[in-house]
């Protein structure tokens, strides 16, 4: 992992595991303070920092992750190309390209800001609530994926058809199409009409 002012204080000389932080905000997403990640998410849930990434092929189909069966939150469940957390003091675009290499092995050929948007969704699985002000950015990827197992079940390139019929059948993360709505706008910008979404 690149070491940035961010992230040096969350890395162990020694390979131990820290406690990872979040930023918790106000409604406006003015950083109010921290919390440890899984206390955050115990019901009814602390309004923390989040991002979602949605990276494009060159004929505009959106690259789909499954979240691999040992996550703790949501797993083996589809969901957008990426989403995470940035450390306290990282900045969300950071945050979104160190975890999109971290997740996939891929950097973006491009990556754009598309806005912000809040929500609060209860996991019924897992019993954890996402309530979360949540940084959104679209981009292209044009190179292999090498995916984190640990992190990655599976990925898929789809068209927004065919993400519709995937939709109905497989399930997906609670959060996916309130991120993906949201970022609609922009997406439709990056990938033009002809693409659908």
């Amino acid at each position: 992992m690149p070491i940035t002012p961010a992230t040096a204080t969350h890395s162990s000389s020694n390979g131990n595991a820290e406690a990872i932080l979040l930023e918790l905000v106000d409604e406006d997403g003015t950083t109010i303070g921290t919390a440890e990640k899984l206390t955050a998410h115990q019901p009814p849930g602390q309004l923390h920092r989040a991002f979602s990434v949605f990276l494009f092929d060159e004929r505009g189909r959106l690259l789909l992750q499954q979240r691999a069966l040992g996550k703790y939150h949501s797993p083996g469940v589809w969901s957008n190309t990426c989403c995470g957390h940035p450390y306290p003091g990282e900045a969300p675009f950071a945050a979104a390209a160190r975890r999109t290499f971290e997740e996939l092995g891929v950097s973006p050929s491009l990556l754009a800001e598309a806005g912000t948007v809040r929500y609060n969704h209860p996991d019924p699985e897992s019993g954890l609530v996402e309530q979360e002000f949540n940084h959104l950015f679209v981009g292209m990827v044009q190179s292999a994926l090498r995916p984190d197992p640990e992190e990655v079940g599976s990925t898929v390139f789809v068209s927004a058809g065919e993400l519709a019929g995937r939709h109905a059948k497989d399930p997906f993360s609670a959060w996916f199409m309130t991120v993906l709505d949201a970022a609609r706008p922009a997406i439709r910008e990056l990938t033009g009409d002809s693409a659908g979404w």
